[in-house]
């Protein structure tokens, strides 16, 4: 018996009984399909959140204020993190290497101008903001470099909220109250669109110490220093870590480069995928156990068949050859069923929803079709050994 024999005689088993060998690889179609769209959503989320925070540029390190970090310590012993500082930014955007640094205040506040009104994000931060996150301006300018500990009464709008409250009218030069402090408009941000949910265009942007005057703040938020592209980022932190120990007496900041921030999201995204594709191998094991069923059955129909192909000289390794093509040729079927499936609703769901970004991956595609194919050889192996073993004369008797 030659190979092409072998695969043949398998082929013809599958398709002569086509409803049950349908029904059987229902399974793996179905686990496979979950494994490749699921994947394909996580991978497309992944590539999004990356697309998100690299849009401002990859050499950013994070400052916020407290340690988070777990330790012991008496119930006595008093919190000694200190707020982050103006001056502290300012020490810091004299670091070596790095390039700027802006302070963040956030909060919301109700705005109104041009006898409108609409409540909205207020940000808090300084005149290098642009620069640090390749954010231009579309009309003016961004906010000018004024004394940091109290400068001019000014802010810059984001390109919805101008719409909201000024249509299509330049509103340079035009003012407008947020709390009832009044503040001159400088100018206007390009359309950004939204990052991880949060609407950039639907903003203000007013100096930081203006900022923290409106919502009562006694320190930034965050301090965000931009360093050299050719700089170490570990160096950076090393630097702005050992300066800001010097200022508050303690180590008492969390800093974190955007790399590592892209590390942890990846990590998250890496488990839940990681899940997903457990979930999905769950099904796959059911369908092994499928077509490990119906071929043992096939083998007790075809007991005869097996006695005439070993009368007729096929040898243990062909007759085994034979059973264990099938079962894979089975779910080689199953697994290229759960890839069309799967790409297909890929497809589908990224038309339907184009907010959600969808890709599917070559490596979880291959993956799970080499997967099926080796649940396949699995599942064929017990019912094949059983027909190498039947003696032809035996098989022949067998009705």
């Amino acid at each position: 018996m030659r190979l092409r024999d072998i695969i043949r005689l398998s082929v013809s088993a599958v398709f002569d009984k086509l409803t049950r060998s349908v029904l059987t690889m229902l399974g793996i179609t179905i686990g496979i399909a979950a494994v490749v769209l699921l994947t394909a959503i996580g991978e497309g989320i992944n590539q999004y959140v990356v697309t998100q925070f690299t849009q401002f540029g990859s050499n950013i390190v994070q400052i916020q204020p407290g340690k988070k970090t777990t330790f012991g310590a008496s119930l006595g012993v008093i919190n000694t993190t200190k707020a982050l500082t103006i001056d502290d930014r300012l020490a810091l955007s004299r670091l070596p290497q790095v390039t700027g640094a802006i302070g963040f205040i956030v909060g919301n506040a109700e705005v109104e101008g041009n006898r409108r009104q609409r409540r909205t994000t207020i940000y808090g931060t300084d005149p290098e903001f642009p620069a640090l996150f390749s954010f231009a301006t579309a009309l003016g300018s961004f906010l000018p470099p004024d004394n940091p500990h109290s400068p001019r009464a000014t802010a810059v709008l984001g390109s919805k909220m101008r719409d909201e409250l000024f249509g299509t009218r330049n509103p340079v030069g035009e003012f407008i109250r947020i709390s009832g402090s009044r503040y001159r408009v400088v100018g206007v941000m390009q359309a950004k669109g939204q990052m991880l949910g949060v609407d950039l265009d639907d903003s203000v942007y007013l100096p930081t110490a203006r900022a923290m005057e409106l919502f009562n703040a006694h320190g930034l938020m965050e301090i965000d220093i931009a360093y050299d592209t050719g700089a170490s980022s570990d160096g950076v932190i090393a630097a702005a870590r050992k300066l800001l120990i010097a200022r508050h007496g303690i180590d008492d900041v969390t800093i974190l480069s955007q790399q590592q921030v892209l590390g942890i999201l990846d990590s998250i995204l890496g488990v839940l995928t990681t899940a997903v594709a457990g979930l999905g191998a769950i099904s796959m094991v059911v369908g092994g156990i499928g077509i490990l069923t119906v071929m043992i059955i096939t083998v007790k129909e075809r007991t005869n068949e097996i006695g005439l192909f070993r009368a007729l000289g096929a040898t243990r390794h062909q007759v085994l050859g034979l059973f264990l093509c099938e079962a894979v040729f089975l779910a080689s079927l199953g697994g290229l069923a759960g890839i069309v499936l799967g790409v297909g609703g890929a497809l589908i769901l990224g038309a339907v929803v184009p907010a959600l970004p969808v890709k599917a991956s070559v490596f979880y595609i291959l993956l799970s079709l080499v997967v099926s194919m080796f649940i396949g050889l699995l599942a064929g192996l017990i019912p094949a050994r059983s027909a190498t073993d039947m003696l032809p004369v035996d098989a022949l008797r067998a009705e």
